[in-house]
């Protein structure tokens, strides 16, 4: 691996260690960029082209559809169709399973995604972004729920795309995570950080701390231990809050830290769903080195109970999230 390799030529290279590879997988990962790119092109232009503000529909978790929500969906639904490996989606802006056409016959992949994570965020120009992750199709037939309800261990692929000051890929097969920067002069997606891990120390927490009033004695505890004065362990760390989950998460696995969605007493479950946002996020992060909780158990062996399950969410560098737990489980006091 070169820094400035294509993010084609990496797949290709990567799939070579495995004697069955037959490229489908590559294709898809193509196809799923190009929409990247497309997306990163119309977020670039957000004040001139017609994508701001609301579509006047609701989505199934009873939220305001962005237009960029809907556009968004949309060009990733295409382009992972346009590749005959794709056999079925699910998306937060579908209530059910989008059927590829056709692709009961030639999809050996089933994919989930955000289209657009953040997306009230782009009319005040702060970075958004879009999660994915990628099964393999099991049953035979149509896909149907019991392909998409499914541990994360059995990813094959989890990813993100981060709209920001620059456009980045940043994924996982399982063989570590990488990270690629499109650069627009050439319409590429250039290899830019190997082989990504947390830093060793932390340096920041990402919290809703409006919410602290709905929070259980654990969490406020927590929260109130990562802001003592302990320079031995590296606290106060310093509190770092977007908004967006994927800018918010994509500093922490680079800089150091822990995001938290937690339940509360109006949502107990949390807002954040786990089949396309925790899910991709935590093979992430575990591949870096880091972790990812719902407060008790590993968020990687949860199996969904529905499509659009919401968990609470604890994800950033692994000893965060071990002190995250042992005060959420009541085996730590401040």
């Amino acid at each position: 691996m070169e820094v400035g390799e294509t993010l084609t030529r990496f797949i290709m290279e990567q799939g070579r260690k495995y004697p069955d590879a037959s490229g489908d997988f590559t294709q898809l990962m193509v196809e799923l960029t190009r929409a990247g790119k497309m997306i990163a092109n119309t977020v670039n232009k957000a004040g001139l082209a017609n994508i701001l503000g609301l579509s006047g529909t609701i989505n199934v978790h009873g939220e305001r559809v962005e237009k960029l929500d809907e556009w968004a969906n949309e060009v990733i639904l295409k382009a992972g169709a346009g590749t005959g490996r794709l056999s079925a989606a699910v998306s937060e802006e579908l209530e059910g399973i989008y059927q590829v056409p056709g692709g009961q016959e030639q999809g050996d992949y089933i994919l989930v995604f955000d289209p657009v994570d953040g997306s009230s965020n782009i009319d005040v120009n702060v970075s958004i972004g879009t999660i994915f992750s990628i099964f393999r199709k099991e049953s035979a037939g149509l896909a149907n729920e019991t392909d998409f309800l499914r541990p994360g261990c059995e990813q094959v692929c989890a990813g993100y795309l981060i709209y920001g000051s620059s456009t980045m890929l940043v994924y996982t097969t399982g063989q570590g995570v990488h990270g690629f920067t499109l650069d627009p002069a050439i319409g590429e997606f250039l290899l830019s950080n190997k082989s990504i891990r947390f830093p060793e120390s932390s340096k920041y927490y990402s919290v809703n701390e409006s919410y602290r009033n709905r929070w259980d004695d654990g969490m406020r505890s927590y929260v109130d231990y990562l802001k003592q004065d302990d320079p031995d362990s590296g606290r106060p760390y310093s509190g770092r809050y977007i908004g967006s989950l994927v800018a918010d998460f994509h500093r922490n696995l680079l800089k150091g830290g822990i995001f938290m969605y937690p339940g509360d007493s109006k949502s107990p479950t949390g807002k954040l769903r786990l089949v396309y946002e925790a899910l991709p996020l935590a093979f992430i992060a575990e591949q870096a080195g880091g972790a990812a909780s719902n407060g008790r158990d590993p968020i990687s062996g949860l199996r969904p109970e529905n499509l659009h399950q919401t968990v609470p969410l604890f994800i950033g560098s692994a000893p965060d999230v071990s002190v995250a737990e042992a005060f959420l489980q009541g085996r730590r006091g401040g």
